[in-house]
C-alpha cells in the first residue's frame, strides 16, 4: 500500500500525517504527475538523491540532535547508524518468508518474533508485566463477503454495483449482517473543522443516511490554512468514517480517485479488514467503505453531476451538501473472528534520575498487506518501502541508542505497532493502554516510508 503515510493533497506536497501514532518526522513528496521534489528537514532534495543512503544521513543528524538535546556529554562519539545492518533488515522482513507480514496471520508472528529478538540483542528492556517485548492488540477481523450487495436508485433508474470491482469496505457494526436503504447525500471532503471557517455538514442532519464524499481536502497553498500543500489529518479516510459516524450517518462511500487517494483503487479493493472490538452501545457505520471512480461517475450520473464536477465544488469554500435524489439500498454480509495481534515494545532507560521516567518513544508500524489478489502471478504484498524500511530504522536506532555507554536523560522507547494500514489501529490502542503514562511521553518520531 502506498500508506495513508503518503496520502497526498492534490497538485501539492505530502507529509507524513499527524495522527495518534504522533508523526514528528516529515518527508514531502509532490504526486505524480508532476516530478516529485521532496523537502526532508525543510532543505530542498532532488529525488533522485533520496536514497538509503540519505535516509541514513539524515537520521544521524536527527539523533545526533537529541542526543544533544538530551545533555549526552559532547565528548562521546556520534551515534554511527549502519546502513548495511538496515538494508538487512528490510531484505528479511520482505522477504516472502514474511507472507507480507499481515496481522493475525503466520507472517505476524514471524514479524513480531524477529523484532522482539533484535530488541532483546540490542538489549533493551521488555516494558511492562510481560517478559516478551509484547503488547497484545485485541483486532476483530472482518471479511466482507463478495455477495453484498449495493444498488442505487431514484424513480426511474437503478444501478447494482459489483463488489470487489466496483465497492469495497466492511461493516464496522461488527454484526454478520447489515441492510439498510437511506438517502443518498453528497458531503463534499466530509470535514468538519471550525478552525478553518470549513464544514462540509452545515445545517444538514444526515442521520440514517448514506454520505458519499471524497477523501483528501480543499487544496491550499497557505500553512495555516489546511496545513498549506501538507496534508493534515482531516484528509484522511480514518478521520472520513469517524466524521460520518459522530454524526449519526448510516454508512459512508468515498468515491477512490487516484489524485484524491495518492494510490489506485487495487490498493482499497481487498474484502477483508481489521477492527478494534466495538463497545456494545458505540456507534458505527453499517458500511464504511469505498467506490471505484467508474462507479462513483455511475453513482453521480444518477443525480445529474460527475466526478470531475462534484470534486471542484467539494474544493470550493462555501459548499453545501447536497441531497443526490437517490436511494442506496445494501446489504453487506459479514464474517466476524476474534484475533489477538501485538505491538512490540522495548526501552532503553534513561540515565537522570530526575528525568528517566519521562521517555521519547519511536515508533514504526510492522504490518503490511499480507496475502492477496495476485499480481503477475505473485500474491505476497513484500512491503519493502512500507514499512519494512521504517521497522529496519527503528530496530537499528534501538541498537545504536542502547550500545551508548552514557545513556540520555530521558528514557526511549522503541515501538513496532500492528495494523496501521487497518486504520492506526495498533497506534489506537497503544494510546488509549499506554505502556507508560501518556503525560510524560516528551516525543514521538514515527518512521513511515
Amino acid at each position: 500500500m502506498c500508506g495513508e503515510s503518503f496520502l497526498p493533497k492534490q497538485g501539492g506536497q505530502n507529509t507524513f500525517p499527524h495522527d495518534s501514532s504522533g508523526t514528528l518526522m516529515k518527508l514531502k513528496i509532490r504526486p505524480e504527475p508532476r516530478p516529485p521534489l521532496p523537502t526532508v528537514f525543510n532543505q530542498d532534495i532532488p529525488r533522485e538523491k533520496i536514497t538509503m543512503r540519505f535516509v541514513i544521513r539524515m537520521l544521524a543528524c536527527a539523533l545526533s540532535s537529541i542526543f544533544v538535546a538530551s545533555a549526552v556529554s559532547a565528548a562521546e562519539p556520534a551515534p554511527s547508524i549502519d546502513a548495511a545492518r538496515v538494508g538487512a533488515h528490510v531484505k528479511e522482513l520482505a522477504s516472502d518468508k514474511f507472507e507480507g507480514r499481515g496481522p493475525g496471520t503466520r507472517g505476524e508472528a514471524l514479524t513480531t518474533d524477529y523484532i522482539a529478538s533484535e530488541f532483546k540483542k540490542s538489549g533493551l528492556k521488555p516494558i511492562g508485566k510481560r517478559p516478551d517485548y509484547l503488547q497484545p492488540v485485541p483486532l476483530v477481523k472482518v471479511v466482507t463477503s463478495a455477495q453484498s450487495t449495493l444498488v442505487a436508485s431514484n424513480p426511474g433508474q437503478s444501478i447494482s454495483l459489483a463488489c470487489e470491482e466496483e465497492f469495497s469496505g466492511n461493516c464496522h457494526t461488527q454484526s454478520p449482517l447489515e441492510e439498510f436503504d437511506c438517502e443518498a447525500i453528497f458531503v463534499g471532503h466530509g470535514i468538519s473543522a471550525p478552525e478553518f471557517g470549513w464544514d462540509d455538514y452545515k445545517d444538514t442532519d444526515v442521520r440514517g443516511k448514506v454520505v458519499v464524499l471524497f477523501t483528501n481536502e480543499p487544496p491550499s497553498d497557505d500553512p495555516t490554512y489546511f496545513g498549506g500543500k501538507a496534508l493534515t489529518y482531516y484528509g484522511r479516510w480514518t478521520y472520513k468514517f469517524e466524521e460520518a459516524t459522530r454524526r449519526g450517518a448510516k454508512a459512508c462511500l468515498i468515491i477512490h480517485t487516484n489524485a484524491t487517494a495518492g494510490y489506485p483503487y487495487s490498493v482499497v479493493r481487498p474484502l477483508d479488514g481489521a477492527q478494534l472490538k466495538k463497545a456494545p452501545q458505540e456507534p458505527a457505520l453499517a458500511f464504511a467503505g469505498w467506490v471505484s471512480s467508474q462507479a462513483g461517475e455511475k453513482l453521480l450520473k444518477l443525480a445529474g453531476l460527475g466526478v470531475e464536477q462534484a470534486l471542484k465544488a467539494a474544493d470550493t469554500k462555501g459548499f453545501k451538501p447536497l441531497p443526490l435524489g437517490f436511494r442506496i439500498k445494501g446489504k453487506i454480509s459479514t464474517t466476524v473472528e476474534n484475533i489477538l495481534s501485538n505491538n512490540v515494545a522495548g526501552m532503553v532507560e534513561g540515565s537522570d534520575p530526575a528525568l528517566k521516567n519521562q521517555a521519547v518513544v519511536f515508533t514504526a508500524h510492522w504490518d503490511h498487506l499480507g496475502l492477496g489478489k495476485a499480481v503477475l502471478g505473485d500474491a505476497i504484498y513484500n512491503g519493502a518501502a512500507d514499512n519494512a524500511t521504517g521497522c529496519a530504522l527503528l530496530m537499528e536506532i534501538a541498537r545504536v541508542w542502547s550500545s551508548r555507554p552514557i545513556k540520555p536523560a530521558r528514557s526511549a522507547i522503541f515501538l513496532a505497532v500492528t495494523a496501521e494500514e487497518k486504520g492506526l489501529l495498533g497506534s489506537k490502542y497503544y494510546t488509549a493502554n499506554p505502556l507508560i503514562p501518556i503525560e510524560e511521553t516528551a516525543l514521538n518520531l514515527n518512521f513511515d516510508m
